[in-house]
């Protein structure tokens, strides 16, 4: 990732000095008003918020522990290190650089603001430097991938910084989207260290292998980063991309080492094995110094206005989070808040830089927003003024997460919990990258995982992080990317192996929707068109929907496709740089949205219907009487109104019915079942059922973030009291992705813990009949009716009570 710790640190705030020399722990400055505990203090003494802290951690700081960089480093490289200010690597750096030098794929899974860019570094500048040697000049190269343009252009900007030394022999440059089309080809010829992302890999690069020849042929490492961030169907397509890559170097006689980087992740070795389709080996031993982290988990107050049904309502985080960043930004605390979504960042800026304004207008200058979906010179724009410290305050979404070195920075506002503890570690640590202390404040939305989290720090503090989910074997993933493999190169019997099990039954199907066609001894592309753009690689599918301002003919910025129907459907508030718009047209068939400028005082957030019928049962557990199931499903959804909430209190105003066509989606899901018996056991009777699946559902979508690396917005739910397929009340859970995401079989395998975690949640709700906290969903398109929040509990305690031993879990196989 791109934390060059050892770097000499950007202007901060005065008295706040950086590490000495690029080792050891600095304190926490030299001001205690300053100290992250005092910071704290001083949020919770305004407006009575003390109460509203449910937990804090406090994380001592911790000393580095030195190592030797191994034989074989170039003595110029270890110079160049030197003249940075860095004289010993930390341990972990070391090893990892030891591994890389003897031809062994790594992968180092150390904290945030761990330096794991030198880990990688290191050996890659000293092998394109000895490269650099060869007649040619380009005797080696080197590849970097990065989730993020952010990251990519942050990681470019510090490899110069460290390689000015070197001269003209280290060449780096960024191929992305962004590159002008008249530097490409010097790219190609002379860049000795590309950087880029799957994406343009996928597109660019891979496609026009024949122009990167000399590149290949000296691939030297290839670096993925952050590569804990490639799970689902992403990571999945990540994975294919992979394997495309290493056919085309061996075909050029290269077989390049991988470098992984990492935020701290369950099984590292495993998940980067399987996004590589190499060993790998790991290297999890964090030796590098760190401040005092202050650890705050922060719920919002109920408010006295009433919801759906008339439940509570809690104040939005959104609102809170906003507050608490005015805040800091008025003490000149350095602070990034994390969001989930682009609208929330928005909003977020808007409503500090609005009460900035009230007492000082140049500090409500000092706030912005950063987002996807953005122009790029509107991102390299505020990248900058992140650096030089012009701003003070930034709502991000995740585009940031993984992005640009923001050292300096005093404390992190998360906004919601980011869907997985590696996220959450991550957004946290980064304040405090230059070694100073530094405050992370959870703050809850109104959700039953992030109120059970708030409740439960254990679940947070004493527990490891994920496992990362990915499928490369879907054939929704799969079958792209061997048109993809066979459009580069044909494809022969010996190549199916890299590409996994499930290839040798796709190429069949492949030829008969006359994509492939098989000649001799392999098989070839048959169309004009590109390959590459069968699929993306993202998961959005389709064409993106551009989103234009009507009068203006502007163009905004784009949502994928698949996100059309709920985000910019007629009617859709808008956000952009601070500017609200409404949607006035959505046109599916030219992939446009139009929109015009407004000053709404409510959001938008679509209700959509679904339906699931099962297409075959793969894995089946007994639950006393009932069943876990695993399997295939097709799922029907349609969009079929949006809600109006009140800007800062989310009260509802209104809802409009809409008229889009429905939707289909064959993906996995696990189901369960429950029979007459159980239901008398739970007490739950008919005119209960209904609702007491309902609720259930909802809450076990809720939280499943906490077993599997996905979000609730990856997945989707039904509950059904008499399904036509099972023939007995049955609560659905799928992945919301074209043939699985794995985040299914993940809670298949975990049920018991996640149901029984889904059941307390419910039970410990503070609330009488359902509230967002427990049972109650922002996306139900029934309008969260009926939900019965005590027939829930009872239903799954009746449920648990006949769960199997663990090691019955991984179930029978079955092809009902």
């Amino acid at each position: 990732m791109a934390d060059l710790t050892h770097l000499p640190r950007l202007p901060g705030r005065p008295g706040r000095p950086g590490p000495p020399g690029g080792a050891g722990v600095s304190g926490p400055g030299t001001d205690a008003d300053d100290a992250p505990d005092a910071v704290l203090r001083r949020l919770t003494a305004r407006q009575g918020r003390a109460t509203r802290i449910t937990h804090t951690e406090h994380l001592p700081p911790r000393a580095g522990r030195h190592a030797e960089w191994p034989p074989g480093i170039r003595p110029e490289v270890t110079a160049a290190l030197r003249e940075a200010g860095i004289e010993r690597p930390w341990a972990h750096q070391a090893t990892a650089a030891r591994h890389a030098l003897d031809g062994e794929s790594v992968v180092v899974a150390t904290g945030t603001a761990s330096g794991k860019s030198l880990a990688y570094l290191v050996p890659l500048l000293s092998a394109v430097l000895e490269g650099s040697e060869a007649p040619n000049g380009r005797g080696a190269t080197a590849l970097y991938l990065a989730p993020t343009k952010a990251l990519a252009a942050d990681q470019h900007r510090l490899v110069r910084e460290l390689a000015a030394p070197l001269g003209s022999a280290v060449r780096p440059a960024v191929y992305d989207g962004d590159t002008p089309f008249e530097e490409r080809e010097w790219i190609r010829q002379y860049g000795t260290y590309v950087l880029t992302n799957p994406d343009m890999l996928h597109r660019g690069i891979l496609p026009s292998h024949p122009r990167w020849s000399s590149f290949l042929r000296a691939l030297r490492y290839v670096v993925i980063d952050e590569c804990h961030t490639y799970r689902g169907v992403f990571g999945s397509h990540v994975a294919q991309v992979v394997r495309r890559l290493r056919r085309l170097c061996a075909r050029y006689g290269s077989e390049p080492v991988f470098l992984l980087a990492s935020a701290t992740a369950a099984d590292p070795a495993v998940a980067a094995g399987r996004l590589t389709g190499v060993p790998v080996v790991e290297v999890a031993d964090d030796a590098s110094p760190r401040g005092e982290l202050v650890f705050a988990l922060w719920e919002p107050p109920l408010t006295e206005l009433q919801g759906e049904k008339g439940a509570p309502v809690r104040r939005t985080a959104t609102a809170e989070t906003a507050d608490l960043l005015t805040d800091l930004v008025r003490d000149e605390v350095r602070t990034v808040a994390f969001v989930r979504s682009r609208r929330g960042s928005e909003l977020i800026s808007v409503i500090a830089q609005d009460r900035l304004a009230e007492t000082d207008r140049a500090l409500a200058h000092r706030v912005a927003a950063y987002r996807g979906g953005y122009l790029p010179e509107e991102r390299r724009a505020l990248e900058r003024a992140l650096h030089s410290g012009e701003l003070l305050g930034l709502a991000a979404t995740t585009a940031l997460e993984l992005g640009v070195d923001v050292s300096g920075l005093d404390a992190v506002l998360i906004c919601g919990y980011p869907g997985t503890r590696a996220s959450l570690w991550q957004q946290a640590g980064r304040a405090g990258r230059a070694g100073q202390g530094a405050l992370a404040v959870l703050v809850a939305r109104d959700d039953p995982l992030d109120t059970y989290l708030v409740h439960h720090p254990e679940a947070l503090f004493d527990q490891p992080v994920e496992s990362t989910v990915l499928d490369p074997d879907n054939p929704y993933v799969l079958a792209p990317h061997l048109c993809a493999a066979a459009a580069e190169l044909p494809l022969t019997d010996g190549d199916l192996a890299l590409f996994g099990p499930a290839a040798p039954g796709l190429l069949p199907q492949l030829e008969a929707a006359k994509l492939l066609r098989r000649r001799t001894a392999a098989w070839h592309w048959t169309r004009r068109e590109r390959a590459a753009d069968l699929t993306d690689i993202r998961g959005g599918g389709g064409t993106p929907v551009q989103i234009v301002e009507a009068d203006s003919g502007r163009l905004l910025g784009t949502v994928d496709a698949s996100a059309a129907h709920s985000s910019v459907h007629e009617g859709a508030v808008h956000l952009h740089q601070g500017r609200s718009y409404l949607v006035r047209r959505l046109d599916l068939d030219d992939s446009v949205a139009l929109v015009e400028p407004a000053a709404p005082t409510y959001s938008t957030v679509a209700r959509d219907v679904t339906s699931v019928s099962v297409l075959e049962t793969d894995l089946v557990v007994p639950w006393g009487a009932g069943r876990l199931c695993y399997g295939s499903v097709e799922v029907t959804h349609r969009v079929v109104s949006f809600l109006r909430r009140r800007l800062v209190t989310g009260e509802v105003l209104g809802e409009t019915k809409l008229d889009l066509p429905p939707r289909t989606l064959r993906t996995r899901a696990v189901w369960w079942t429950v029979t007459e018996d159980q239901l008398d056991a739970a007490r739950v009777g008919p005119e209960q059922l209904a609702g007491a699946l309902h609720a259930a559902e909802h809450a076990s979508i809720g939280m499943l973030p906490l077993f599997a690396t996905c979000d609730r917005w990856d997945i989707g739910g039904v509950s059904v009291p008499l399904h036509a397929d099972t023939l007995l009340p049955t609560v659905f859970v799928y992945d919301g992705h074209p043939g699985g995401a794995g985040f299914a079989e993940r809670a298949f395998h975990t049920a018991r813990d996640w149901l029984t975690a889904t059941r307390e949640a419910i039970a410990v709700c503070e609330c009488t009949a359902g509230c967002p906290s427990c049972v109650q969903s922002p996306k139900c398109g029934n309008g969260n009716d009926p939900l019965h929040k005590r027939g829930a509990v009872r239903l799954l305690t009746a449920l648990l009570s006949g769960a199997p031993d663990p090691g019955r879990a991984a179930g029978t196989s079955s092809t009902g």
